[in-house]
């Protein structure tokens, strides 16, 4: 409630919840916050966490699920009513009855290497968000979903997810990108990495290429360093160097396509305020106006004006709303 443009990239997982509960979900949040709400749409990669989860479907199966969850998902919150009989899912008569703000859903956010994540990609997303691979391996990525978005009459925006160490100088960032991984040994690596190898994710395997699983040579395209994916999963490299260098290589990035970059560092808070500080002016950011909620004349941002759902299925016409203001 303090924040007026700050949006929230929110995940949901297709296989772990029903997609008609994930829409009324969405859809609340996307009240309460004014219509701020981004959807992540998380397939998962890891069969043992999956199975802890009680999913027990090959790699291809969940993105099947996916395809199929998302089909009744962006059908429920874009106010149509869902009968739907899948492999997976069977949906009798889903429905939304408070919508969200956002139409006709609020945007939708996914990442997947494999053919069958990018075809999904092409068929239902948004943004189709990548790791931080070197940016010959993005403009190809993003080629091949573009190509298969054109085939679905589609078009789609593309991100990037990476780290980020900027300082004052390029010495000063490749000397806290060594500290930052200074105290791993080598034990702690070989045991991240065997985790890493259980995995069906094609994007893990492919962040896991960039560095072998040794600290050799992690600097896989200039200014691109691959050490915090030696123990970390998922997105795995960072930006290193200087406001100018950071921001050269984002515009790389950008001219392969990227428009979205989601960026993070270590600690944190002192890397947002360091980015913000020297990076933020070499790009082209344009300023945002404040986002004003437009309510329909039945729903304020919590839920109907005037009076209550009728037996939970009925929303009171506007008569007997006006009656009930009045009385």
């Amino acid at each position: 409630p303090l924040t007026k443009r700050l949006k929230f990239l929110v995940a949901i997982r297709p296989g772990l919840m029903s997609p008609t509960l994930a829409a009324r979900m969405a859809a609340t949040f996307d009240r309460l916050s004014e219509g701020r709400l981004l959807i992540n749409v998380v397939t998962g990669g890891d069969p043992v966490e999956l199975a802890g989860d009680g999913l027990h479907v090959s790699h291809d199966e969940r993105y099947e699920i996916t395809d199929e969850f998302l089909t009744v998902w962006r059908k429920a919150l874009a106010g149509e009513t869902v009968d739907f009989q899948g492999e997976h899912i069977d949906v009798r008569g889903g429905k939304l009855l408070i919508p969200g703000l956002q139409k006709p859903y609020p945007p939708l956010y996914f990442g997947g290497s494999s053919p069958a994540a990018q075809q999904v990609a092409a068929k239902h997303v948004d943004m189709y968000l990548t790791w931080g691979e070197p940016p010959a391996q993005v403009a190809e990525k993003i080629t091949a979903v573009r190509e298969l978005a054109a085939a679905e009459g589609r078009t789609l925006r593309f991100g990037i997810r990476l780290h980020v160490i900027v300082r004052e100088t390029d010495e000063d960032a490749w000397r806290d990108a060594d500290a930052l991984i200074s105290r791993v040994d080598e034990a702690t690596i070989a045991r991240a990495q065997a985790v890493f190898a259980r995995m069906d994710s094609h994007g893990q395997s492919r962040m896991a290429t960039l560095h072998a699983g040794s600290r050799e040579q992690l600097e896989i395209s200039p200014n691109l360093w691959a050490g915090v994916g030696l123990v970390r999963g998922g997105a795995g490299t960072a930006l290193v160097g200087d406001a100018d260098t950071v921001a050269e290589r984002m515009h790389e990035y950008e001219a392969a396509g990227i428009d979205t970059f989601i960026l993070s560092g270590y600690p944190h808070l002192e890397e947002a305020y360091r980015f913000a500080e020297l990076v933020f002016p070499k790009l082209n950011l344009a300023s945002q106006p404040d986002r004003a909620a437009t309510y329909s004349s039945a729903f304020g941002p919590f839920g109907m004006t005037g009076g209550e759902i009728v037996a939970n299925t009925t929303v009171p016409g506007l008569e007997m709303r006006r009656a009930a203001a009045a009385g």
